[in-house]
């Protein structure tokens, strides 16, 4: 069958560019299988059209948020969401859908679930099973075998219609075997991909020199090689022996120039954004917590008044932020271009590549300075991909370290990818330091680093409480980075802000700034997230609970803060019962707004404020029972069931997704349990149904 009747739509929702990374493989791997694949963004609808479309979608789809569908497909869900669409709108379109998601989230491939629920609605059918691709344990886990078996599936989606689609013309008709037809299922297990292989065996027919490199050495540790332990730069038998089947070398698409500057200004607002973006000034900087604290919390108040940001509590925003200085200088140095940090960085395609719908990166401003390129625009904290490590790995001479990039891309080596790459979080600075004669060209970061994400941050404050103030809080991060030796890094945006305000950080909430102290205040961007659900009811006299241990505490400040204005406002009101549940380490260092949480209280904006400190074990005897936050809502129980059962209440939730979000809402389920009388599958079943009514809503992060 020629091309040109083996075409189908591919189409990706991508937010950090995962989804993206996955559609051009698909995209590649399709001319090897005789098909052609019409790949565009589902943002970009001038250039498909799903109802005059012919040819079977194949659709990429990522979750942002804690379920929401990327950035790039709001335009798109919008559309398809319109009530006014007939059921069999898109009955003549048949297609297979790849979700992308993370468990640690309760909305798991939200995003791909919305879109693929709604095309069912809408009268299209499978001819592909959906895979759902989870990023906590690894996304390759589904997306290897659910490429491997889309080719099968369009295969037979094309000899059941006839072979009728074509590139152009009227609709064909579709056979009636073609409609009721069964959709091919993805493989069951993670079995190899159809990628195509580079296959190393022990003939050394291909990359001889790493074989006999190989070959010479095993016979000489062989005896010793049990003796070390496996790390980023070194395995150990039976992977160190095993022959590898690692992924096609991804072409390469960018020619880079390097050209003498002018030393022309450069401003982060000329990176591309999908929202407004606005500089405002920070008027204040507040550390919330004691020296001793285990984690640092600051405040930061910005002054936005002389600009059209709007905000409601519940909501949040994003800053834009730089990579840290002295990783971006130590990037520079190992790349060997220290002295051409100030050069402009000229792109285009190359004229002889084979990536099919290759285009320059819309993230990189023309004309850019190396050193802001690096700074602003590529994510270098990122975790590599196998395919980048492909790539890397032929940019690398020594044949050891050469072979041990192979590893950890093959897919013998996919658990050590996890445990030293992935797990590990190591960057491109950490593969480099580990790996000393890689020396990969700048245009393999630029086809292989992602966008710098602007970081998102809950409003803590109440535009009627703080007019032409923004509030947001934020735990500095640190962790140890140990891919090569132990390094202490802050996180990429609270380091950066924890820095840039250490000159009008106050100690407490009692201090006032000195005068003209805000004449001096720096300068951050921030632009406005599309807009959640996370919001107070629209009825006041509705009773809510509120969960925020730590810095989830944020959005209830903003509540609490916008219910005291109204109570003021409307002194004859009818005002729902507001209870929070905090939780904290230790009551004296870390217990955030206590002050402001004790005078809610004590007017009768806060009716029950339920604290848990979960290291002070002479407080859980006396003041606080319970050591988490998952503990006092069981402890408490039956009232909690009557707000949410009988009373029509709201149960908001922010913070931790990975522990704390999923024991709450394990209590939850006990608590319905009991107080409902019903088995747990029944509890799990009305909470489902109030997260479809909004009244289960939650602001989570990992």
């Amino acid at each position: 069958m020629p091309c040109a009747m083996r075409r189908f739509l591919l189409l990706y929702a991508t937010q950090r560019g995962q989804a993206k990374a996955i559609a051009e493989e698909i995209s590649e791997q399709a001319v090897a299988h005789g098909f052609s694949a019409d790949l565009h963004c589902i943002s970009e609808s001038d250039k498909y059209d799903l109802k005059m479309e012919r040819a079977p979608l194949v659709m990429v789809v990522s979750t942002t948020g804690t379920g929401d569908p990327p950035d790039t497909a709001r335009k798109f869900v919008k559309e398809i969401q319109d009530k006014t669409l007939p059921a069999d709108f898109l009955a003549h379109l048949r297609y297979g859908l790849l979700g992308l998601g993370d468990s640690e989230y309760t909305y798991f491939c939200n995003g791909g679930k919305v879109i693929d629920k709604r095309l069912q609605e809408l009268g299209a059918q499978h001819f592909y099973d959906t895979g759902h691709a989870d990023d906590c344990v690894g996304l390759e886990l589904v997306v290897e075998p659910w490429i491997a078996g889309l080719w099968a599936a369009l295969t037979k989606h094309f000899r059941s219609s006839g072979g009728q689609e074509e590139m152009s013309g009227a609709l064909p008709g579709i056979s009636k075997a073609s409609l009721n037809s069964d959709p091919v299922k993805p493989p069951l297990l993670h079995i190899g991909s159809q990628v195509e292989l580079l296959r190393l065996d022990d003939s050394g027919r291909q990359h001889s020199e790493v074989l006999e490199q190989n070959e010479t050495n095993r016979g000489q540790t062989n005896g010793l090689i049990e003796d070390f332990e496996s790390s980023l730069i070194r395995s150990k038998p039976p992977l160190s022996q095993a022959s590898l089947s690692i992924p096609a070398l991804p072409p390469e698409y960018l020619q880079v120039h390097l050209q003498e500057s002018l030393g022309q200004e450069e401003s982060p607002a000329s990176v591309t954004s999908a929202d407004p973006v606005f500089q405002v000034p920070i008027s204040k900087a507040i550390q919330l917590t004691t020296n001793d604290a285990i984690k640092t919390t600051l405040l930061l108040e910005l002054d936005i008044s002389k600009t059209e940001f709007s905000y409601q509590p519940g909501d949040a925003f994003s800053v834009i932020c730089p990579n840290s200085d002295s990783e971006v200088q130590n990037l520079l140095h190992r790349l060997q271009l220290t002295d051409k940090r100030e050069h402009c960085v000229l792109l285009k395609i190359r004229a002889d590549t084979r990536k099919k719908g290759a285009a320059l990166p819309q993230h990189v401003p023309e004309r850019c300075s190396l050193q802001f390129l690096l700074t602003w625009c590529l994510e270098i904290r990122a975790v590599p991909k196998k395919a980048f490590l492909r790539a890397l790995a032929d940019c690398t001479r020594d044949s050891a370290e050469k072979r041990r990039l192979q590893e950890l891309c093959s897919k013998q080596g996919a658990g050590d990818y996890n445990r030293f790459v992935r797990d590990a979080s190591a960057c491109l600075l950490d593969l480099l330091l580990a790996f000393p004669s890689c020396q990969p060209p700048l245009s393999l970061l630029l086809e292989h680093l992602p966008k710098l994400q602007p970081r998102p941050y809950s409003c803590a404050s109440s535009g009627l409480f703080h007019p032409g103030r923004l509030h947001f809080i934020f735990n500095i991060v640190e962790f140890a980075s140990n891919a090569t030796a132990v390094v202490l890094r802050k996180g990429v945006c609270t380091g950066w802000l924890s820095t840039l305000v250490a000159s009008i950080l106050q100690p407490n909430t009692q201090a006032s700034p000195a005068d003209g102290r805000e004449a001096l205040a720096p300068k951050i961007s921030i632009s406005p997230r599309a807009t959640n659900s996370f919001h107070l009811p629209a009825d006041p006299s509705t009773p809510i609970i509120m969960v925020g241990p730590g810095t989830g505490v944020a959005p209830f400040i903003g509540f609490l803060q916008h219910r005291a204005k109204l109570q003021e406002q409307y002194p004859e009101g009818n005002f729902g019962a507001m209870w929070l549940f905090f939780g904290c380490r230790h009551k004296d260092r870390d217990y955030l707004f206590r002050d402001e949480l004790r005078h809610f209280l004590q007017r009768g904006v806060l009716t029950h404020l339920k604290v848990s400190f979960s290291r002070d074990a002479a407080l859980q005897e006396e003041e606080a029972p319970v050591k988490y936050v998952q503990d006092s809502l069981q402890l408490h129980g039956p009232q909690v069931a009557r707000i949410l059962l009988h009373e029509k209440g709201c149960l908001y939730v922010c913070g931790d997704a990975k522990n704390m979000a999923k024991d709450v809402n394990d209590a939850l389920v006990e608590i319905i349990s009991k107080e409902a009388g019903v088995d747990k599958l029944e509890a799990m079943k009305t909470l489902a149904t109030l997260k479809e009514e909004k009244r289960y809503l939650q602001d989570i992060w990992s």
